[in-house]
């Protein structure tokens, strides 16, 4: 599957520093060290709708990731998949009398066009799970080599029993696992299951539904196994980065470690777990389910998608916030102000300006420290000619903000 176009990224003097994230695994902000190359996977959309401020809000956070390794000189290797075959794909193209294929080309396009236009890095694979069914089978079988597999009705289940190393992703009581699981896709309370938690690796063909031909019979891929498998195809074991939104913590992030544990033997899986915070709107997580969304490409038709992107920049990414329309508008009044400040002659010490952005930049992404630090340099006069250059790259090399 084609990525989208990459943007043209400047050069900025120096190095950045070394990067520091917070790592849900280990409950605690630590130092990223790639050895070589940084790898990265971050889990993609299920295009059965359009790209809401949500998604955007996760993309932007792990571009950038890939923007601070690269500027303190990182080849980054960068992975994410688009889950173009599940449950609420074909649910919506039922409902909207759709062939599932068709609807998910149109939103994944969508998808490639918000992206382009937030100036988010592209991967350098993007696979959609449809792409490699055949690499998902395989470890599959390697699983239940392991004796990590059995059958429920043509079904092919996890057992949680052959994870050593479940809960170490989330540390979450076993209560609310249950709780999580049943509310995001699992099936705590199927009759025949060795336990409520174990997991759908492989779901047997139903009527009307998609199915691509296995060992196992004909089916689809559980959710959990598509990304573990594109991970460890394309980027190995102990990749740097794995991402995605708060939640997918539990059951995601949880059960694709243990696959990938159980398969390989190596652990950890994945060295840092990093997720973005939750948008929300009137009250409630912006999600598809409840209908409440704000759509990129609905925003981009009267907004400049850089103050989109900036309005996004004003939140930690950690942070669960809520959007409002007055965002927008503060970011477009920055956006002008900085746009008519590095169309100045001369400006205060740009060296100084770039110094302290790498700093919160390379601090847990501190993006609202970063964009203080801007603000306060475009509101002061100075004599430095080179300073309003230099702003308007390292805005564009670290933040993605094209002045």
């Amino acid at each position: 599957m084609r990525s989208w176009s990459a943007p043209n990224v400047p050069r900025l003097p120096g190095s950045g520093l070394p990067l520091r994230l917070y790592d849900t695994a280990v409950r605690e902000i630590r130092e990223t060290a790639p050895s070589g190359e940084a790898r990265m996977y971050v889990c993609g959309i299920t295009p059965y709708d359009a790209t809401h401020l949500g998604h955007a809000n996760t993309y932007l956070a792990f571009d950038l990731i890939n923007r601070a390794w690269r500027d303190a000189g990182r080849d980054v290797h960068y992975t994410q998949n688009a889950t173009d075959v599940d449950d609420p794909l074909l649910e919506r193209a039922e409902t909207t009398g759709q062939d599932w294929r068709e609807l998910a080309e149109r939103e994944i396009q969508l998808f490639r066009t918000d992206m382009e236009a937030l100036r988010i890095l592209p991967p350098r694979e993007y696979v959609g799970v449809t792409e490699v069914v055949g690499q998902i089978t395989d470890l599959i079988g390697r699983l239940a080599e392991r004796d990590a597999a059995y059958e429920l009705d043509g079904d092919v289940y996890f057992p949680v029993s052959a994870a050593p190393k479940f809960g170490a992703v989330s540390g979450l009581p076993e209560e609310t696992m249950l709780e999580l699981f049943a509310e995001r896709g699992g099936d705590p309370g199927r009759a025949g299951k060795r336990h409520p938690l174990d997991w759908l690796l492989w779901r047997r063909e139903r009527p009307g539904e998609p199915s691509w031909p296995s060992s196992f019979g004909p089916g689809r891929p559980g959710w959990h196994i598509e990304c573990t498998a594109i991970a460890l195809g394309n980027l190995g074991t102990g990749f740097d980065v794995a991402g995605g939104g708060s939640d997918l913590v539990f059951p995601h992030h949880e059960m694709g470690a243990c696959e990938g544990h159980v398969a390989t033997g190596e652990w950890p899986f994945a060295r840092a777990y990093v997720h973005a915070g939750m948008v929300g709107l009137d009250g409630e997580k912006m999600s598809k389910s409840r209908g409440n969304l704000v759509f990129v490409s609905r925003l981009r038709e009267t907004a400049d998608p850089m103050a989109v992107r900036l309005a996004l920049l004003a939140h930690h990414y950690r942070e669960d916030w809520e959007w409002t329309p007055e965002q927008l508008t503060e970011a477009e009044a920055r956006l002008a102000r900085w746009r008519a400040a590095v169309a100045r002659p001369a400006g205060p010490d740009g060296v100084a300006v770039l110094a302290g952005v790498r700093e919160r930049i390379a601090g847990d992404l501190d993006t609202p420290g970063a964009l203080a630090i801007i603000d306060a340099w475009a509101g002061a006069e100075g004599d430095d000619a080179a300073a309003p250059g230099l702003v308007r790259d390292l805005a564009d090399a670290l933040l993605g903000l094209a002045l």
